[in-house]
């Protein structure tokens, strides 16, 4: 059977020349001799072709015989030879090499062929149990035959598959090995290569339409095709995952792959987290007016799959990141790992700057250390839209399943694609108060939903009782004041208020005591710009933290309780700083009057002139005269003085010309 060719394949085929060329032992030297040597056995029995002998293919023809067809001596020295030809090492990689082969090619089969030769094998391992047992071979070959109903001869033609092999590797020997119809079409390789180039784009191209186009161009040129569907066959034997990376891309590549799946119980509750930006299919009305998509950030818990915290602004941005990540850390704690998507938000450098492997902007010695770097954070880069490296793109799958298309948002929802838009596209607008009452109440259900078929949760427990349960029993790292403050929006020279210490932010008041201090001055505030009445955390310039000033509310004109209230608390700002002042000051207006007047009357004495200048009279000749002028004459005199002197420069100009 065809198991006779794998045997074969184990040794060399030689021609009538070429045996006697090997100078056998009991084998003539000659071709002639070797010739009537294989004439008179009957080396040429038509049952054994294929096994001992074969046609020999190739110019000249003639027949090419197995060293089975050589007698016993001939064949010993024959194997003594190749075997001293060879090394062990070469030896025992190539009989390894075989066995592979042998075995790689019977896990190939089918089950009916492989079937067949479970059976023969089951012949064969009867019979020699039987000759082990003193039976004769000749014998025990019969009496199998008979029992298992198959002919005598096949049964020595499957030793003759299994000849040369261990009696370990019968079963892949007895194996037929059908090669299979060929295909005798015949394409020529350049209208292969066309067909090929065409069919394999990302257009995808019907295979029919290739094979018009493919027709036209063969009729042109001469050629002759297979038809349609042998072609058909022949595109479709090509490696499948090479027909998707050429028809569909690299996406439907990837996806051929299998996921990873990562097991997150190595984690305990809030020690990693992973962060995103989810633009709702929502529009929604702005307080200004406007009309958008809003987009969510959100913190996920690895552990059990709760969402810690989220913001929504109109467009994703650092801001929002920093202050979701502040949310999570005032109510939760601080994680000590954050896997987040290496996008221009996240990478700021306000949240992870100092991070060495932070391959998002230019990275400078002088560059401010982010907030996650501050606080212990170790970041995890990941690719942007994998959810299989962020699981919290599952939890926004849902989110836009389930909570984008709620009642409250009707004729607000836009479609996940632009294919997909409702009938009532663009109908209406949801305000925003409106959607985030909504989402609140949903993200605490999606959090609350019990039942849960993760690994942590075990299809009962729900992600928050998950969480509260590794919470209750982990080690959590809380920040401190300083550090809340650091997730808070920063805005720089601000100026004080010159005459009572205000600062005025976004339509709002702020004020505290210690800012009369700072009256006309720049400073920097941190502030929560969706909690505007919050405190406000005032710095210097330089850094030096001031402190908090509370937010002061416009009220009503007629408010009587709100007027009642500043008026209290103005008057305990008056008191308090009374009291301060009295207790600043350790004499009264009195008693200082009375000292600064005893001072006075000490330093009342008389005072002496210690230099005395001589009086000098005019002199006119040799005699004193006391010259007295009254103002009038010397200004006559000066009128005078000046009147001379103006006539004394016309003749000289006038000398000049004439």
């Amino acid at each position: 059977m065809g198991g006779a060719q794998t045997a074969a394949e184990q040794v060399p085929w030689m021609t009538a020349a070429e045996i006697a060329a090997q100078a056998l032992p009991g084998m003539p030297g000659t071709k002639r001799g070797v010739q009537e040597r294989i004439d008179s056995e009957g080396w040429l029995a038509p049952d054994r072709e294929g096994q001992t002998w074969r046609k020999r293919s190739g110019r000249g023809g003639g027949y090419e015989f197995t060293p089975y067809s050589l007698p016993l001596e001939a064949r010993a020295a024959l194997l003594l030879r190749r075997e001293q030809e060879q090394s062990p090492e070469a030896k025992s990689a190539a009989f390894e090499r075989s066995r592979e082969d042998l075995w790689r090619r019977y896990e190939g089969l089918p089950d009916n062929l492989k079937a067949r030769a479970q059976r023969a094998f089951r012949i064969l391992d009867a019979i020699e149990t039987l000759v082990l047992a003193g039976t004769r071979k000749n014998a025990a070959v019969c009496q199998v035959a008979q029992l298992e109903r198959v002919g005598r001869r096949t049964i020595m033609g499957w030793y003759q598959a299994v000849r040369g092999f261990d009696r370990g590797d019968w079963l892949p020997a007895l194996a037929p090995q059908y090669a299979g119809r060929q295909p005798t079409s015949d394409c020529p390789p350049e209208a292969w290569e066309m067909l090929k180039s065409d069919y394999l784009r990302v257009e995808q191209p019907r295979f029919s339409d290739c094979y018009r186009r493919l027709e036209r161009e063969a009729e042109a040129r001469g050629w002759s095709l297979p038809s349609e569907k042998t072609l058909k066959r022949r595109m479709d034997r090509l490696d499948p995952q090479l027909i998707v990376l050429a028809r569909e891309g690299v996406d439907a590549l990837k996806a051929l792959y299998p996921v990873q799946k990562r097991d997150r119980r190595c984690f305990h509750a809030l020690e990693a987290v992973n962060a995103d930006g989810h633009k709702w299919d929502v529009f929604v009305k702005w307080e200004d007016g406007n009309i958008g998509r809003p987009v969510m950030t959100a913190f996920q818990d690895l552990y059990s799959g709760m969402i810690l915290s989220w913001r929504v602004d109109r467009s994703e941005n650092k801001e929002a990141v920093r202050l979701a990540f502040g949310d999570m850390v005032e109510e939760f704690g601080i994680p000590d790992h954050c896997w987040l998507d290496n996008g221009r938000n996240f990478a700021s450098k306000w949240l992870t700057g100092g991070v060495e492997n932070r391959f998002r902007f230019r990275i400078r010695d002088d560059e401010p250390v982010g907030i996650m770097t501050q606080m212990g954070v170790q970041v995890h880069w990941t690719t942007p839209y994998s959810g299989q490296s962020k699981p919290i793109e599952r939890a926004f799958r849902d989110m836009a399943q389930n909570v984008a298309k709620h009642p409250a948002f009707a004729g607000a929802w836009t479609g996940n694609t632009p294919l997909a838009k409702p009938e009532n596209y663009a109908s209406t607008a949801v305000p925003i108060d409106v959607f985030l009452k909504t989402i609140t109440t949903e993200i605490r259900e999606h959090n609350a939903r019990t039942g849960r078929r993760t690994a942590v949760c075990g299809g009962k427990l729900s992600f928050q009782q998950a969480f509260a349960a590794s919470y209750a029993v982990s080690p959590i790292r809380k920040a401190t004041s300083e550090q809340r403050r650091l997730w808070l929006l920063a805005a720089e020279a601000i100026k004080v208020d010159r005459r009572d210490g205000t600062i005025k932010l976004l339509e709002n008041r702020y004020w505290a005591d210690f800012l009369l201090d700072h009256r006309g001055q720049s400073v920097v505030v941190r502030f929560d710009p969706q909690n505007l009445q919050a405190d406000l955390h005032v710095y210097r310039t330089c850094g030096t933290y001031l402190g908090a000033a509370p937010c002061h509310e416009a009220v009503g004109f007629a408010d009587v309780d709100a007027a009642r209230r500043h008026g209290q608390a103005r008057r305990a700002f008056m008191r308090a700083t009374r009291e301060a002042l009295a207790a600043e000051k350790s004499l009264s207006a009195q008693e200082m009057a009375a000292v600064y007047s005893r001072e006075i009357e000490a330093e009342n004495t008389e005072i002496e002139t210690k230099v005395v200048r001589p009086f000098r009279p005019a002199v006119q000749g040799n005699t004193a005269l006391a010259v007295e002028m009254d103002e009038a004459a010397l200004i006559a005199r000066e009128e005078e003085e000046q009147a001379q002197t103006a006539a004394l420069r016309k003749v000289i100009q006038f000398s000049r010309t004439g």
